[in-house]
């Protein structure tokens, strides 16, 4: 059994930063994960298997698989009160295995990262082109042609990457309370101010109550069985579990606010941001008659063309890569606080040094993630370039090892007394759910993250 006293032989913090007040800590959590998953990846992965039907199934998938790991991860934080490695090494043995999740989590972060942040790079890039009308009088395929030529530059995307990563660290740089908590609680308000006014214009367009019916009108006979795995996937992913950002954000919650009714809204708020990115999205393809299906293209190919065939269009395409860029920003802060609060509390480095040191050891690796696109793209590995396995080594190896590693922890090492205890904050809170949580952490969140392992490997 886990043993809480600190057996690793580590200093515990004398005092440790916090968010202010619960309305904080729900922003910052809501926000790490309200990201590039919610507004670019979940439309077009929803309109690639059937909609309405997809949605369903992925909320189950919420239930059973996101929800007991976003619980499990806020418990190891608080509980061990340090980094996503420290809070491990806290709550267990000196010499226990445990550990190994907080790295694996730690790696995941920085790589995820890398990546996203490239990505972010060319939400930015689009703010531009939309706001010097760059859309205006194009075809779908001079479009695609335009995006094709940005993506495969040697020099745009980079810059963009670079801008972001700086912009990730000025936020990490002014700390917990006055950089991340502060940020996240103008941020948010700001992100569903911009997809409800987008909600709204794509619900005005003649044809739109095909979106809306397509949303929220289920044909399960277009639900196949590898869309169902797709579901359990994205579920798994887009609350920001398994990267160590919410045990590394749960060390920041105070004792007295009650971890399962944050969790409950965390998952909640992502749920509700998410499907608002699809009545933004949908009924404005339905209307101008484009496929549902056209997939990650859908974004930044697809949709600047219906926005430049639309009324307004020129204001809403400008607002529209604004939320992504803000979405994908609230994400970002909490990827790169979790090795910054592990390089400055156990190795001992200032929070400014920590920060630049790991914002350009992650620009470094994303510069590579970018160029895999134009000069290094014939360079592959496994057949993949290095974009794409950076992307596949996260999130089909790291993130569901390090999501079932706090599930397991919890579940199985820390034991349902001290879980009860923690969920209660010392008993001022009722948790009547205490059983059906250790039941669905011991087997049922294991066995879908498996499932969710296995069909990415292709096994089945």
């Amino acid at each position: 059994m886990a043993n809480e006293q600190g057996t690793s032989g580590m200093k515990q913090p004398v005092s440790r930063a916090s968010f202010g007040n619960r309305i904080g800590v729900i922003a910052v959590a809501a926000g790490s994960a309200i990201g590039l998953g919610n507004i670019w990846k979940f439309p077009y992965i929803t309109g690639e298997n059937g909609g309405a039907a997809f949605i369903i199934v992925y909320l189950a998938c919420i239930t059973v698989i996101g929800l007991p790991v976003l619980m499990s991860e806020f418990i190891i934080g608080r509980r061990g009160q340090r980094n996503v490695i420290g809070s491990y090494l806290s709550l267990s043995t000196k010499r226990s295995p445990w550990a190994f999740g907080g790295f694996i989590a730690l790696f995941g972060s920085a790589t995820i990262l890398s990546f996203y942040a490239v990505v972010a790079g060319w939400s930015l890039e689009y703010i531009v082109k939309a706001a010097t009308n760059s859309f205006a009088g194009k075809s779908p395929d001079e479009v695609g042609a335009m995006f094709g030529s940005f993506m495969s530059s040697p020099v745009k995307p980079i810059f963009w990457q670079l801008v972001f990563m700086s912009l990730t660290a000025g936020v990490i740089c002014a700390g917990v309370k006055r950089g991340i908590e502060a940020f996240s609680k103008i941020m948010m308000p700001v992100l569903l101010f911009i997809i409800l006014l987008l909600c709204v214009r794509s619900l005005t367009l003649p044809g739109s109550e095909a979106g809306v019916a397509f949303l929220f009108k289920p044909d399960f006979s277009k639900l196949t069985a590898a869309g169902v795995l797709t579901a359990l996937g994205h579920a798994f992913f887009t609350l920001s579990i398994g990267a160590g950002t919410m045990i590394t954000y749960g060390s920041y919650i105070k004792k007295k606010d009650n971890l399962g009714s944050i969790a409950v809204q965390v998952a909640f708020a992502d749920t509700v941001i998410a499907l608002l990115a699809g009545l933004a999205i949908f009924p404005a393809v339905f209307a101008f008659g484009v496929e549902p299906g056209a997939g990650p293209g859908l974004v930044f190919v697809t949709l600047p063309n219906i926005f430049a065939q639309m009324p307004g269009g020129f204001f809403f395409c400008i607002i529209f890569f604004i939320l992504i860029a803000v979405a994908a920003l609230t994400s970002s802060i909490s990827m790169l606080e979790v090795g910054v609060a592990y390089v400055s509390e156990d190795l001992g480095i200032g929070r400014t040094k920590a920060t630049l040191l790991l914002t350009f050891l992650i620009s470094v690796v994303g510069i590579f993630c970018s160029l895999s696109f134009g000069p290094l793209k014939e360079y592959t590995f496994f057949g993949k370039n290095i974009f794409d396995l950076a992307d596949f080594a996260v999130s089909n190896i790291s993130l569901p090892f390090g999501g079932l590693a706090a599930v397991l922890f919890v579940a199985w090492s820390l034991g349902k007394d001290k879980v009860k205890d923690e969920l209660s904050s010392g008993g001022v809170f009722f948790v009547n759910y205490i059983t059906l949580f250790m039941f669905t952490a011991k087997y049922l969140t294991p066995i879908g993250i498996g499932i969710v392992f296995l069909h990415s490997l292709k096994v089945f």
